[in-house]
């Protein structure tokens, strides 16, 4: 890749060959399942998402429909229009899917009941009925990142407030219920099937650490971690997926307020983070990012130490266990 010297140049630093990426994965896929995983097929769960709809797709490229299983596994906080996009996806494809929904598993588990908790700390009218979502500030203005609490009881107006870290961590904690009781189903689709389970992040959610460890974190095969979401939304285009897929803007469906993964976690919306994340890459200088971002110079080096704050503080979501001795025999 030659030196980028002005921002014009950002322009096309993205654009891949789609035909060859899909080819390349799919063998890569395929390579993996006979001499790795030793599994006959690929469980996947869909969100309605872009990441989880281009990974399916990618898996019956690579396998075929017959070998491809989809997942949805709704819950409380879910937006029923992810769901609908969801079974659209795996109608497309034309594979076999299973909907279950987790609200009962994960009331159980007291996700709902821990989360709620710690919000009334925090807000203590809030009830049954009201909304919720956690929004970040910080890291465009230079600033340690901070969260804010936004709820919203039925009919009224949002209201806002900084979230201590006691309370931050109890929220997160609980929601990461989520993410983790996915995974179990998941794994026991791809147990019951003898299939492998696939992992749907993309490289800027890789990199930056946004999953759950043992959660969304945890996959045999992982096709598009390599990937800038730009890309994964290319790809879709290319494999003609639904509209309503490609055109949709990537949130969290986490939280039962509309949240965007921009509010919660990243400092950029996702085009201009990727371009970031690139351009931080590939030592652009600040003030080329910040003529392409119509950003000022100082604001484009937050970003950038932003982005390394993010790998230090998240490096431990990709480590493995810890052995207090190496065990020679066994080699990954």
């Amino acid at each position: 890749m030659k030196e980028i010297k002005k921002a014009s140049e950002l322009a096309s630093v993205l654009d891949i060959d789609h035909e060859a990426e899909i080819n390349k994965i799919s063998a890569k896929i395929r390579g993996a399942l006979v001499e790795r995983t030793r599994r006959r097929g690929l469980v996947v769960a869909v969100s309605g998402g872009i990441d989880s709809s281009v990974c399916a797709a990618l898996c019956v490229a690579a396998m075929g429909k017959e070998k491809t299983f989809g997942l949805l596994l709704p819950e409380r906080d879910s937006s029923p229009e992810s769901l609908e996009k969801g079974e659209k996806l795996c109608l497309h494809l034309g594979i076999e899917y299973r909907v279950d929904d987790i609200a009962p598993v994960l009331d159980a588990f007291g996700c709902y009941r821990w989360r709620d908790e710690a919000i009334k700390r925090v807000f203590p009218d809030y009830t049954d009925g009201w909304k919720n979502k956690i929004v970040i500030s910080g890291g465009l203005e230079g600033k340690f990142n901070y969260f804010k609490l936004v709820v919203q009881p039925p009919g009224g107006k949002t209201m806002e407030k900084r979230l201590g870290a006691g309370e931050y961590l109890q929220i997160v904690a609980a929601t990461n219920f989520k993410q983790r009781t996915r995974k179990t189903y998941e794994y026991f689709h791809a147990d019951r099937l003898n299939y492998a389970v696939v992992g749907t992040p993309n490289r800027l959610e890789y990199d930056q650490g946004f999953f759950v460890k043992n959660g969304d974190g945890a996959a045999d095969i992982k096709p598009i971690a390599h990937l800038y979401k730009t890309q994964v939304y290319g790809l879709a285009r290319y494999m003609k997926l639904p509209e309503s897929i490609c055109s949709a803007a990537p949130t969290t469906d986490t939280y039962s307020l509309p949240q965007g993964q921009d509010e919660f976690y990243f400092a950029l919306p996702y085009d201009k983070m990727d371009i970031a994340l690139w351009c931080h890459n590939h030592n652009v200088e600040p003030g080329i990012l910040a003529e392409y971002l119509d950003i000022t110079e100082n604001q484009a080096q937050y970003i950038y130490k932003d982005i390394e704050t993010k790998r230090r503080t998240t490096r431990y979501l990709h480590d493995k266990p810890i052995l207090m001795e190496e065990v020679g025999e066994i080699s990954v």
